[in-house]
């Protein structure tokens, strides 16, 4: 097996100690139990079938797919992610599957499970699917995807190939549908993983429409969650999975609304301000390939409609890192507030590099050190030779290399005294990963953190 996909099976070991600490430990204390389903349809890859079904479940309860990492199994998903209580609580049935193969990754990669009624993994999932519906009593209207890592990139697969079959879907650290395709029968595709694998929202829509083609009825909705500092499959793969699913609904890649959940992670919503938006997405600064955390399957659950009431969302004016589309060099948007003065030193920037092959992730936390308040910001750096900005969030960048610089958006261009914004962008580089050596904010110096 390739050395990448070992990497990923290693990196998901680790990720599962982390997250057995985050979440919980052992399964639920119930009378209900999880019970293995077998001869539960057409199984072309040999898949292995849980089941977790609460008790008092009612009737027509929701379907919730719930996929793990790879090297792990149905039953450690059970036990090691909060989805089994959430379904005692809000009373929907559980199906987790194991993958068979060498490694325990899921095929997110061969034509056959890229596309409708294809075989392999995803027809697999689906006979499970269809299985509960017919001898569960399942709503056939209410099913759902989710998974992480391997099973995150399987959850695209399943909303890519069966928008028949699954309502909506809350990927964790995941790629784009057909990122991860090969040709030569191998599961690991370098150039996606690394966050290499760039197209236009457009193309990335099409791949997706053309796994079932002829299908004409509704989409599935999208959750995506991913770290910044993710090596194993890199942040890059949330801004193209965010270009993927709002062309797939007819979007803009430009949010409705943006809000943050907690600190340090940055919620945006596509095509609406609502829990039950048809694009979501939620950037995690300075997090790695260890998802989900702590209170993020709730987050899940209430994107799918499956809580009685949902928390309203709160807006936030400190977003962090969250992909948009890139404005052209030469008609940057302007402010919405027109900069004021900024006393001499009165900011502080932080800027960190998580640098990979030919490319990089920045994200710059800029902090009003002053006393008075600044509406609206314009801050300067110079970026080292051969590095060249290819997207970023929550600012315009002007031009793309050398002096450069970023002004505020709509949403972020006051900063009261002691607060703070983040922003970023993804470049390419040619051996040269460092640092600005220095900025101004408003034409004033800045001290760097």
């Amino acid at each position: 097996m390739r050395k990448g996909v070992r990497t990923l099976l290693a990196v998901a070991a680790s990720a599962l100690a982390v997250v057995g600490g985050l979440v919980v430990a052992s399964p639920p204390a119930q009378a209900a139990t999880l019970t293995e389903v077998t001869n539960f349809g057409t199984n072309p890859s040999n898949l292995r079938m849980h089941l977790y079904v609460p008790d008092n479940i009612g009737t027509r309860p929701a379907v919730v797919v719930a996929v793990h990492y790879c090297t792990g199994t149905g039953p450690a998903f059970y036990s090691g992610t909060q989805f089994a209580q959430l379904a005692d609580q809000y009373k929907f049935i559980v199906i987790y599957p194991s993958a068979t193969r060498s490694g325990a990754c899921f095929d997110v990669s061969s034509s056959a499970s890229l596309t409708h009624n294809g075989g392999s993994d995803s027809l697999s999932i689906v006979s499970m699917v269809r299985w509960v519906v017919a001898n569960r009593d399942g709503d056939a209207n209410r099913v759902y995807a989710t998974g992480a890592s391997s099973g995150g990139m399987m959850t695209n697969v399943l909303l890519g190939a069966y928008p028949d079959v699954f309502k909506a879907g809350s990927s964790f650290m995941g790629v784009p549908f057909g990122c991860f395709a090969t040709t030569d029968g191998s599961m690991w595709n370098s150039t996606c993983a690394n966050g290499q694998l760039i197209k236009t929202a457009q193309q990335w829509g099409d791949q997706v429409r053309a796994a079932y083609p002829g299908y004409t009825g509704p989409r599935p909705r999208m959750q995506l969650f991913h770290g910044t500092d993710d090596t194993t499959l890199r942040y890059p793969n949330f801004g193209e999975a965010i270009k993927q699913w709002t062309n797939v609904h007819g979007l803009s890649q430009t949010p409705t609304y943006t809000d943050t959940p907690q600190s340090g992670w940055t919620r945006t919503r596509y095509g609406g301000s609502g829990v039950n938006v048809a694009v979501e997405g939620v950037s995690l600064a300075g997090v790695g390939h260890n998802l989900p955390l702590s209170g993020q399957a709730l987050m899940a659950i209430q994107f799918f409609g499956l809580t009685s009431a949902p928390p309203s969302p709160s807006p936030s004016t400190q977003p962090s890192p969250s992909p948009s589309t890139q404005p052209s060099p030469s008609a940057p948007p302007s402010p919405s507030v027109s900069p004021s003065p900024q006393p001499q030193g009165a900011c502080r920037i932080a800027y960190t590099v998580n640098p990979w092959n030919t490319g990089l992730t920045a994200n710059i936390t800029i902090t009003n050190t002053g006393s008075s308040t600044v509406n609206g910001w314009a801050l300067a750096f110079t970026l080292p030779g051969g590095q060249a900005i290819t997207s970023g969030w929550n600012a315009t960048y002007s031009p793309t290399s050398g002096a450069v610089t970023a002004r505020n958006l709509s949403y972020n261009g006051t900063l009261a005294p002691g607060a703070s914004t983040t922003i970023g962008f993804n470049a390419n580089h040619t051996g040269n990963t460092g640092k600005p050596s220095s900025f101004t904010l408003n034409g004033s110096a800045c001290a760097i953190a």
